[in-house]
């Protein structure tokens, strides 16, 4: 990475919006996902952003794709805008399609993350909506100034989990188990 970025002499959301309008990728980018994992587990997050692929056959990651397919099949086209990869558009709104509510914390920020992301890089301030098809649930999702700050804060912390040599140490969550890491945790890896 640029030994500005490694000095912290310029803010990681300063770098992130640069790079958002200009439109050149910077070293430091910041996906949905990996604002989703910042929020379950910064394990998981060094992982990602690191390229270490998961095993995308199992059952959670199944499931959740399979949501995703079911539910917005008619309105389903992947949309890919720089980083961010929202489930689906509907009537001008981005929906998040999520197989529970589980972890709806996660989620809210992921969501709240594309609409920070369209504010700067399209200038568009849209209404977000996290969806949970298998429980009826819908929940609306606005880019207000407390969670604007709220993500600004998580992408200088995403910065500091990543640029790690290695990655932090296990934490043992209620959803290891159907984590698709978990080997990576529980099973012998050591960075």
């Amino acid at each position: 990475m640029c030994s500005d970025i490694l000095n912290m002499s310029i803010d990681p959301v300063e770098i992130l919006l640069n790079s958002v309008s200009s439109g050149h990728p910077t070293e430091f980018v910041v996906t949905g996902l990996m604002m989703r994992y910042y929020h379950t587990c910064h394990r998981e997050l060094w992982f990602e952003s690191h390229d270490i692929e998961i095993d995308r056959s199992t059952n959670s990651i199944q499931r959740g794709t399979r949501v995703d397919d079911m539910s917005y099949s008619n309105l389903s086209e992947v949309l890919h805008i720089g980083p961010i990869a929202p489930d689906v558009m509907e009537d001008g709104k981005i929906l998040e399609v999520k197989p529970s509510s589980s972890m709806e914390k996660a989620s809210k920020m992921q969501l709240g993350y594309y609409l920070w992301y369209l504010k700067h890089k399209c200038g568009e301030n849209r209404k977000g909506v996290l969806t949970v098809p298998n429980e009826k649930e819908r929940t609306t999702v606005k880019l207000t100034a407390e969670l604007e700050s709220e993500i600004e804060d998580a992408i200088r912390e995403i910065y500091e989990v990543v640029s790690k040599e290695s990655p932090p140490e296990p934490e043992e969550k209620p959803f290891c188990e159907t984590c698709a890491y978990q080997d990576f945790c529980w099973g012998g890896y050591d960075g």
